[in-house]
């Protein structure tokens, strides 16, 4: 899987999706790959990823789009994108950290 995601990512694509990337890596090989995602971004790649891994949305991620029932939810940027925040959002939880303007109240 590491060689593979390498491969791929050495060619400097402008989009590139992911399915749990670093599901099975050690942690010495996910900070390798961190950095290569951060890198691809910082020159203007566009990177989707799906993953359960709410560490790795934290510090990896600029914006997150949460989808609950088949639809985005919330969208999280920056100093949002915190644990709290994925998990009320993920279990589709109403309150003080609603979104607004995606059809939940403050």
């Amino acid at each position: 899987q590491k060689v593979v995601i390498a491969k791929w990512l050495m060619r400097q694509p402008r989009i590139i999706l992911l399915n749990d990337p670093t599901r099975g890596i050690d942690v010495g090989t996910k900070q390798e790959l961190y950095q290569l995602m951060r890198k691809l971004a910082d020159a203007g790649a566009a990177i989707l990823f799906y993953s359960t891994d709410y560490d790795e949305l934290i510090g990896c991620c600029d914006r997150v789009l949460v989808l609950y029932d088949g639809a985005v939810k919330r969208e999280l940027v920056g100093a949002e994108i915190t644990e709290r925040a994925l998990i009320s959002s993920a279990l589709n939880i109403h309150g003080e950290e609603s979104p607004v303007g995606l059809g939940a109240s403050a």
